[in-house]
């Protein structure tokens, strides 16, 4: 059995790194979908798909696995990582989240902003509507981008200030 144009685009989207910022150019361009809604909304789908798991599983699988050495430097290197990228969460709480993850550049998706949320201890409830919210604006910035209507450097360097 074949995998769908659907179902990449939705697996696509629940990676890390990749996420809803490659999902949606895979589908208009790689994939050849013409239907710009369907592919926006399987993206949004299938980026929700992780939110609420890692926010419950992080903490505890990671308490867990830190008995071993190798998964000790691996969950301190990554939460300084994101520790580092999160000034904007830290002063700001569940709205600094919601941007956070709206910025479509990598490291600012829902996976760095659901374990953000998990290192600042954001409530749960806030934390998933902060991260939905910011995931539907990266969605809709990387929809412009992808019609031209924003162009990236200049974006960037905005956001960047």
């Amino acid at each position: 059995m074949a995998i769908t144009n659907e179902a990449y685009i939705i697996l696509t989207a629940a990676a890390p790194v990749v996420e809803l910022r490659g999902s949606i150019p895979l589908g208009l361009y790689l994939l050849g979908m013409e239907n710009f809604l369907k592919v926006f909304l399987l993206s949004v789908f299938g980026n929700f798909l992780p939110i609420i798991p890692v926010l419950l599983l992080l903490s505890p699988v990671s308490e867990k696995l830190r008995r071993f050495f190798i998964w000790r430097r691996f969950f301190d290197w990554f939460f300084e990582h994101t520790r580092k990228k999160a000034d904007l969460i830290e002063k700001y709480e569940a709205l600094g989240l919601m941007l956070f993850v709206a910025v479509p550049l990598p490291g600012t998706g829902i996976w760095a902003g659901a374990v953000a949320a998990t290192l600042f201890k954001i409530r749960f409830r806030y934390a998933v509507l902060a991260i939905t919210l910011g995931m539907f604006i990266a969605g809709v910035l990387v929809s412009l981008v992808c019609f031209g209507a924003v162009n990236v450097p200049i974006f960037i360097k905005q956001i960047i200030k």
